[in-house]
C-alpha cells in the first residue's frame, strides 16, 4: 500500500525539519517547500494527500497558495500561522483552508489535526464508493436538490440560482449542503461547526455567522431579507426549502 503523502510548506528551516521528522516517524511520506515559489510546482508534481501550509511565506503568502490549490485540486489544507486573530482564521477559511493551527503548537496537536483531516477524507470516499454512484459526469449519479430557482448539485459540487452558476467557496458549499439536507430544522451553531468544520476545529461560532453572511449574499435574492437561510433567535439557522 502506498504511503500517505504530505506536503509541508514552511520557511523556518528548523520547524520544517522538525515537522518532517515527526511526520515521517508517523509513517507518512513527506515532501517539502521552503517558500511560496516552490509550493505550487511541488504540489502539482507530487499530488499530496494533504498540505500543511504556513501563512507567512516569502513571495506568495499562504492565503494565495491556498486559493490556487483549492482551485486546482481537492485535498485537505491545514494552515499554520504565528498570528491568533480571528480575522486571519476567517480569511484562511474563506480561501479554502480546512483547518487552522496557531503557533506555537504541540506536535501532538498537529498530528491529531492531520489524522482528523485524513480520516474525514477517507470516510467521504468510503461513503461515495458504498453509494455505488457513477462518476459525477454521469447524469444518473447526480444528487440534486431543487428549491425553486436554487439548484444544489452535490456530485458536481455546483450551485445554480436562476440558471446562473454561483461561485461558492468550498466551505460555503459544504455549509449550504448541510443546511439544505436538514431543511426545516433549526440547527445550532455548535452543531454546524462540528458537522461542517469538524469536531476538532477550534474556531468560534462567529465563523458560522460570517460564512452565513457570505452565503446569503450569493444565494439570496435579497440578502438583507433572506428567504432561504433564516436566523433562529437563540439557536442558530434554518434552511427553508
Amino acid at each position: 500500500m502506498d504511503k500517505t503523502k504530505l506536503l509541508v510548506v514552511e520557511d523556518e528551516p528548523t520547524l520544517l525539519e522538525t515537522l518532517k521528522y515527526n511526520l515521517v516517524r508517523q509513517g507518512y511520506e513527506v515532501v517539502t517547500a521552503a517558500d511560496g515559489a516552490q509550493a505550487l510546482p511541488t504540489a502539482r508534481a507530487e499530488r499530496p494527500d494533504l498540505v500543511i501550509l504556513d501563512v507567512m511565506l516569502p513571495g506568495l503568502d499562504g492565503f494565495e497558495i491556498c486559493r490556487v490549490l483549492r482551485q486546482e485540486m481537492s485535498l485537505p489544507i491545514l494552515m499554520l500561522t504565528a498570528r491568533d486573530e480571528e480575522v486571519d482564521k476567517i480569511v484562511g477559511l474563506e480561501v479554502g483552508a480546512d483547518d487552522y493551527l496557531t503557533k506555537p503548537f504541540s506536535m501532538r496537536e498537529l498530528l491529531a489535526r492531520v489524522k482528523a483531516q485524513l480520516r474525514r477524507v477517507r470516510i467521504l470516499r468510503e461513503e461515495f464508493e458504498a453509494s455505488g454512484r457513477e462518476p459525477a459526469d454521469s447524469e444518473s449519479s447526480v444528487s440534486v436538490f431543487t428549491f425553486g430557482e436554487l439548484v444544489i448539485d452535490e456530485s458536481r459540487r455546483e450551485v445554480q440560482r436562476g440558471g446562473e452558476v454561483l461561485a461558492l467557496k468550498p466551505k460555503e458549499f459544504d455549509l449550504l449542503t448541510f443546511l439544505a439536507r436538514n431543511r426545516g430544522i433549526a440547527l445550532g451553531r455548535s452543531l454546524i461547526l462540528e458537522r461542517v468544520w469538524g469536531w476538532d476545529f477550534d474556531g468560534g461560532s462567529r465563523t458560522v455567522d460570517v460564512h452565513i453572511r457570505w452565503l446569503r449574499e450569493k444565494v439570496e435574492v435579497d440578502p438583507a431579507q433572506p428567504a432561504r437561510i433564516l436566523t433562529v433567535r437563540g439557536i442558530g439557522y434554518r434552511f427553508d426549502g
